[in-house]
């Protein structure tokens, strides 16, 4: 993530009359990333929370509730079975 100290340092470099590729070697960054805060000017990057992903599970949340709710004591490896018979895509992580 590119801070706006670093803005500022690559705008002076460039007023120092260094090259986009001199920059991003110093800056250790890629010349578009260079170019692309050049053009922008000196204003701070905004960066916004990320949109919430679904996960593989979620279409199978209500019956894992309630299979736990039903029966205590199941396994994570059989839940997964029951759920890879529903039609589960994802993977079974385990850790041996």
């Amino acid at each position: 993530m590119i801070q706006l100290r670093d803005i500022v340092l690559i705008h002076d470099l460039k007023r120092q009359g260094l090259s986009v590729s001199a920059i991003a070697r110093q800056m250790g960054c890629d010349r578009k990333t260079v170019r692309k805060y050049l053009d922008l000017g000196l204003e701070p990057p905004i960066y916004g929370p990320r949109p919430l992903r679904g996960s593989k599970l979620d279409g199978y949340q209500h019956y894992l509730q309630e299979r736990v709710t039903q029966i205590s004591g199941l396994s994570g490896r059989r839940l997964f079975r029951e759920i890879k018979e529903l039609g589960y895509e994802g993977a079974c992580c385990t850790y041996r």
